[in-house]
């Protein structure tokens, strides 16, 4: 028999341990599955399984899961944006004081991902609920007499008529006694006595408890719950393991339960429309003419995508075009006014030092007396927009030519619960 060379040695080594790694595969990671996931809450309820593996949840992306019993919920969905929360109570009762809300990230990465999974965006505005703060007036008072204990009262009865066999916590019976002699001042306030009013004793020569019955293993007695992802099957018990004796009660709890099953098929996701796109440039078939800054009505159009379809899940419905009839005002010089002061922004940064809010005036076009209504090609009345950025033209106020902005610190700002 031939001896094997170095090189016949080492090539069988490295299949050796390439057959051997398929024979024990890495351990899927194990997640506690959730039928439902709350997206304003980022809570998970109606619990599945605390054995399922991470894939297997997510067949179904309505499902959501958690790491562990203290970790975070995730959703098995792509990621996208909470509804914003509910504004906060104002920091403060009296005077200027801020409001937050805040919206996360909630779901799975995914490509193209519409947000940063896991990531909180937060807002903060001011409020005002009162202008000013009520001042109060503190009265100190002088002798006041301290409370002293009155005499034990008679034993209660025990707790229960009878001990637990074998158990470390037997009945108890309890005493108390009056903070009366004398009870403490009322005006001025004296102390309460010091000490305990409520002592106890454990009780002796009771009989012992009847025994009580208790739960068999369980059984399995229906197929799984779903056709994809992951469901439960019903499962029973019975109270004989032992059954109730001696007047004992019978076992406590449900005879049923429900525990986590995996069907290994992805359920089917049905499509969303993705935000609208920008409305294109205002244009009219015709060649030969312009039609900027002039009293012609053309065309632009925007779309969307129906994204997040799979496996089997219905598209969109409606359409994923949209059109309207605009006049071509991009870059033209109109005639402009000032507005009036804006509302009070956002105070930004949301979580930052030295938060402000602004507001503003902005000179504003004022665009020519066209036909704001006209009738397209399928003889119905279609309004009409102005399109562009056009270049309106205001007096100087502040120095300042298109837009005046005025900034104010807000105040109050509590810090941020992270």
């Amino acid at each position: 028999m031939k001896t094997l060379g170095r090189k016949s040695l080492q090539f069988l080594v490295i299949v050796c341990w390439f057959f051997a790694s398929l024979e024990s595969p890495a351990e899927a990671e194990n997640v506690l599955c959730y039928k439902t996931f709350d997206e304003i809450s980022g809570t998970c309820n109606n619990l599945l399984g605390d054995e399922v593996a991470q894939e297997d949840c997510c067949l179904n992306h309505e499902y959501g899961f958690q790491s562990t019993e203290q970790g975070p919920c995730q959703s098995c969905r792509e990621a996208k944006w909470s509804q914003w929360t509910s504004w906060s109570a104002c920091s403060v009762s009296c005077t200027e004081g801020v409001q937050r809300r805040s919206r996360v990230c909630y779901g799975l990465p995914s490509e193209p991902m519409e947000c940063p999974s896991g990531r909180r965006e937060r807002e903060m505005k001011s409020c005002l609920l009162k202008e000013c703060c009520p001042i109060f007036f503190h009265v100190f008072l002088f002798n006041a007499a301290h409370g002293n204990w009155g005499n034990w009262g008679p034993w209660q009865h025990c707790s229960h008529t009878c001990s637990v066999e074998g158990s470390a916590s037997q009945p108890q019976q309890q005493r108390t006694r009056p903070c009366n002699n004398p009870p403490p001042s009322s005006s001025p306030p004296g102390n309460p006595c010091p000490g305990a009013s409520r002592e106890s004793q454990t009780c002796t020569g009771l009989p012992f408890c009847p025994r009580d019955g208790n739960w068999g293993s369980w059984k399995p007695s229906q197929p799984c719950s779903v056709t994809c992802g992951v469901g439960q099957v019903v499962q029973n018990r019975q109270c004989d393991n032992p059954p109730p004796k001696y007047g004992g009660r019978a076992c406590l709890g449900a005879a049923e339960r429900r525990q986590p099953c995996t069907i290994k098929v992805p359920c089917p996701v049905n499509g969303h429309w993705s935000e609208w796109g920008a409305w294109q440039e205002c244009t009219r078939h015709e060649i030969g003419f312009e039609i900027k800054c002039e009293e012609i009505p053309a065309i632009q159009r925007r779309t969307r995508k129906c994204i997040g379809y799979r496996n089997g899940g219905s598209r969109c419905s409606l359409s994923g075009r949209e059109s309207r009839v605009c006049y071509h005002f991009d870059g033209c010089s109109v005639t402009g006014q000032w507005t009036t002061w804006s509302s009070w922004g956002l105070c930004e940064p949301a979580c930052g030092p030295e938060p402000k809010k602004s507001r503003k005036r902005v000179c504003q076009a004022i665009y020519p007396n066209f036909p704001k209504v006209v009738v397209g090609e399928n003889q119905k009345e279609q309004n009409v927009t102005f399109w562009g950025k056009p270049k309106p033209q205001c007096k100087q106020l502040e120095g300042q030519s298109l837009e005046v902005v005025e900034e104010t610190p807000c105040r109050n700002v509590p810090p941020c619960e992270d």
